[in-house]
């Protein structure tokens, strides 16, 4: 139906995650559309991350410096250490301007339906990390779902050993919600969560 090299690039494209045969299709004619300039810009900015893009070695983000700029700064908090799951939910708790400490990446959470367990995990990095010293605190900051509270638990019994403080970030009802449309898990987080005012 197609020619061979469309039929290849509609392949690639959907392999991408969240690209299904109709989007990989409008990718692929979109490629054709625009100049060969525009598609060598692209391509090198493929090769570009590729070859340029590494783990940062001490809270294993991604990054194009050895360490990282947020690893490397010496205005931020060592000794308290946000774990997420992915180097884009770092994105997310800088865009609030509140947290001054430093992050660990696990690329992942504990999902054994998905055969992913703590050996999976960056968690022997996050170990290294907190037996050099120096950390008084671990927020863990992975998602409120099943695997996320697994992998938060799995984490806190871990540590408890070690004598580090390990904390979990609140949830709840978000900005703007209803109650009427909460679910009793996130009205109970909600709950637990609630502070003075």
């Amino acid at each position: 139906m197609y020619a061979l090299p469309i039929a290849r690039l509609i392949e690639e494209f959907a392999k991408m995650p969240g690209i299904g045969k109709r989007s990989a299709e409008r990718l692929a004619y979109h490629i054709l559309r625009i100049s060969r300039e525009e598609v060598q810009g692209f391509s090198q900015a493929l090769l570009a991350a590729k070859d340029q893009i590494t783990f940062c070695p001490e809270c294993q983000s991604l990054t194009d410096c050895v360490p990282c700029e947020i690893c490397s700064c010496e205005k931020r908090d060592h000794s308290i250490i946000c774990v997420v799951e992915n180097p884009k939910d770092i994105l997310a708790m800088e865009k609030t301007r509140e947290y001054k400490g430093v992050y660990h990446v696990l690329h992942g959470a504990i999902s054994p339906m998905d055969g992913i367990g703590p050996e999976d995990l960056k968690m022997k990095e996050l170990l290294d990390r907190i037996s050099k010293g120096n950390v008084k605190e671990v927020i863990m900051a992975t998602n409120p779902n099943i695997e996320g509270e697994a992998t938060a638990m799995y984490v806190s019994k871990l540590l408890h050993p070690l004598g580090v403080k390990v904390t979990r970030i609140a949830h709840g009802i978000p900005v703007g919600g209803d109650l009427e449309y909460a679910d009793e898990v996130t009205l109970t987080r909600a709950l637990e969560g609630r502070h003075e005012i």
